[in-house]
């Protein structure tokens, strides 16, 4: 743990104290082989992250914002198109989008969920999209450019309510992509099918990072493409080997986004302690709702959805003063983060889509409250009490407290 904080947002070096044999071992058999790229732990890995995730393949590669061009690429999504996704999210999201020469188009978030508003979806495809006679497919009327994916984004740990934009993606033939870097292990239950689905299960496609502080993290950057469409993998499995099919054999024109066999390894022994990592995450989760909703503290609960079970990759509460609550905080030595503080179609790369404050208003109030407290699985009750006690002892009744809770009457 940093000593610079009695409690930090994230402990990474707690897990890996406790796995550190085994992580050693990882290592030394990656040298005893000298297979540094592709191998075994590799191809381990694949079949066991496929299996968590329910799907038939899993392709292993560089990044996640590798694992979501490359999935877009493969999907078919190109050129002079348009993808719809979210202003709430990393721009990872939107930059994959853009790398495959397609254009990000954003619909608002739900307020409760922080994740993609189908009815948002839905007013975005009747009232700014126009069919097309001849092929049923829809274009945007800001842009003249056909819309041929939605990438909705599985944040914080939670899902997005898939069923609604499933059946939204039928009716005007789009693929599907899962941005599913936050949700290791999450699940949602599909009232369509009457049955729990996980993360990376639902769409075409689904793209996981394993950026260290990830449920499941790598020692660097690594991620992964989940699907069941044979093909999809197949061309997914080429593109991140500059195009070849076996040595020497280039189909197409690919890339270097292989992941590392060391990576994969790691990945591999510590996807055995992610259910038990998981249900200590929720623990912490629940444990911060008691303790929180008993204190009466300055802040507006996340909300579990009925038709989820999160993963609680952040543990995220909403101030209406967040960034004097958080200066408070960081004087008692309570570690928190802001994810995201500038919705993307307010940043700096996008200026030239033409959009405007109040455009996304639900993603814009999210990026000015929300506040991520310390989450991770080794995070004790005492250090929860002790962020809930400097939460509350700073709020004393003050406008913090009252702006707080009017901000959430208004979107409850």
């Amino acid at each position: 743990m940093s000593s610079l904080w009695k409690v930090p947002l994230v402990d990474l070096a707690s897990s890996h104290r406790e796995l550190e044999d085994e992580l050693v071992g990882v290592f030394r058999s990656a040298l005893a082989s000298a297979r540094f790229i592709g191998g075994p732990m590799v191809d381990d890995f694949e079949r066991d992250f496929a299996a968590l995730c329910h799907v038939r393949y899993c392709v292993g590669v560089a990044s996640g914002t590798d694992a979501l061009r490359l999935a877009l690429h493969a999907a078919g999504v190109g050129p002079g198109e348009s993808v719809i996704t979210v202003p709430n999210t990393f721009i990872a999201t939107t930059e994959a989008i853009s790398q495959v020469g397609a254009r990000p188009e954003f619909v608002d978030i739900d307020a409760a969920t922080y994740t993609m508003d189908p009815e948002k979806l839905r007013a975005y495809l009747e009232g700014q999209c126009r069919r097309e006679g001849s092929t049923g497919r829809v274009t945007s009327k800001r842009t003249g450019r056909p819309v041929t994916a939605v990438v909705p984004v599985h944040l914080y740990g939670q899902m997005a309510d898939m069923d609604p934009i499933l059946e939204l993606a039928r009716e005007y033939s789009l693929i599907v992509i899962e941005d599913a870097c936050q949700a290791h292990g999450a699940e949602y239950y599909s009232r369509r099918e009457r049955r729990w689905r996980k993360a990376g299960s639902m769409g075409r496609a689904a793209a996981f990072s394993f950026y260290p502080g990830k449920n499941l993290g790598a020692f660097g950057e690594a991620g992964a493409i989940t699907t069941n469409d044979t093909q999809l993998a197949r061309h997914c499995w080429m593109l991140r080997d500059h195009g070849q099919s076996r040595k020497y054999v280039h189909e197409v024109e690919g890339f270097n986004n292989r992941l590392d066999a060391i990576q994969a390894g790691v990945l591999g022994l510590k996807l055995r302690h992610l259910g038990m990592w998981t249900e200590q995450r929720r623990d912490c989760a629940r444990h911060y709702d008691k303790l929180l909703h008993n204190a009466k503290a300055p802040v507006v609960l996340p909300r579990v959805a009925p038709w989820s079970r999160p993963v609680y990759h952040l543990y995220v509460v909403r101030a209406a003063e967040r960034d004097r609550l958080r200066e408070d905080l960081a004087v008692e030595g309570i570690e928190t983060g802001v994810h995201y503080p500038i919705p993307l179609h307010l940043s700096k790369p996008y200026e030239t889509f033409g959009h405007y404050l109040g455009d996304y208003p639900v993603a814009e109030r999210a990026a000015a409250q929300v506040l991520s407290l310390p989450m991770y699985p080794q995070l004790s009750p005492e250090q929860q009490e002790l962020v809930v006690a400097s939460l509350v002892d700073r709020s004393d009744g003050s406008s913090v407290f009252r702006s707080t809770i009017e901000a959430g009457e208004k979107t409850a």
